[in-house]
């Protein structure tokens, strides 16, 4: 009986680290906009993932501060975590960004140090956000992103991302952010013929200003888009936080879109 209870216990342990689960949220203008009690809600929000990609990070010092304190309110929340933010993406002041990556060291390792990816810094308006992770014995390269507007046609800089798999063709990139675009647009099938899946169809992940009949979403924007040869796909979903507010004007101080995740292994 106890080598059984051994084996089982060794078996649950072995699935449990060759898993992981990550989330992206675009936080809508996350810096000094953001108070104290939305910043511990967030933590509250992502406690239970493994790695966070975040967007819309601000570029002067409060969004770096933001997720710093970010960082240390999940720290409380009984598991240790890092973070890393970028430098700020190349497009004009107004449009100017940064990333961010938060993540647990006990259930995986960065591998490197993160990048802002240069290749097509004159074709895309917040060039993507690279860092590689290890969990078990596999490795993912995170490419974070947040594309220019729809009406600024997002797809005309998406189409550029076919050629990252021959760039780095020793990395098993996952691209996963904020597209501003569904996934149905035919800028995904080059990604998609390549062995690219989306985790998400036809979620709705943008907040509407007021919710209709209960319909508070607008826009299938979010999404995470992970290759099938390489990784299997346990489990997705998103995290409706607006449903946790007495009044829906008060959940959009926290973000205008809402996270979304996907468990691999």
């Amino acid at each position: 009986m106890r080598i059984w209870f051994t084996f089982l216990f060794s078996f649950y342990v072995v699935i449990a680290f060759s898993q992981v689960k990550i989330c992206s949220w675009n936080i809508e203008n996350f810096g000094s906009s953001k108070s104290d009690s939305a910043i511990q809600f967030m933590a509250e929000v992502l406690k239970d993932f493994d790695v966070v990609a975040l967007q819309e990070v601000v570029v002067n010092g409060s969004g770096a501060r933001a997720v710093a304190q970010l960082a240390d309110n999940l720290n409380r929340k009984g598991a240790k975590w890092d973070y890393v933010v970028s430098e700020a993406t190349q497009g004009s002041a107004y449009k100017s960004e940064r990333y961010a990556f938060l993540w647990k060291p006990s259930k995986v390792t960065k591998l490197g140090e993160p990048w802002l990816d240069q290749n097509f810094v004159e074709e895309i308006q917040r060039e993507p956000f690279f860092c590689t992770f290890q969990f078990g014995e596999k490795e993912f390269t995170l490419v974070n992103f947040h594309a220019k507007t729809k009406r600024q046609q997002p797809e005309t800089e998406i189409k550029y991302f076919k050629f990252f798999p021959d760039l780095y063709p020793n990395l098993n990139l996952i691209f996963l952010g904020d597209f501003n675009c569904p996934q149905k647009h035919t800028v995904f099938n080059p990604l998609k013929k390549m062995g690219y899946e989306s985790a998400f169809r036809n979620q709705k992940t943008s907040l509407r200003q007021k919710c209709i009949d209960d319909d508070c979403l607008a826009s299938e924007y979010d999404n995470v888009f992970y290759n099938k040869n390489r990784f299997s796909l346990i489990g997705s979903g998103v995290v409706l936080f607006y449903k946790q507010f007495l009044f829906f004007s008060k959940s959009r101080e926290i973000s205008d879109h809402i996270p979304v995740w996907v468990q691999i292994i």
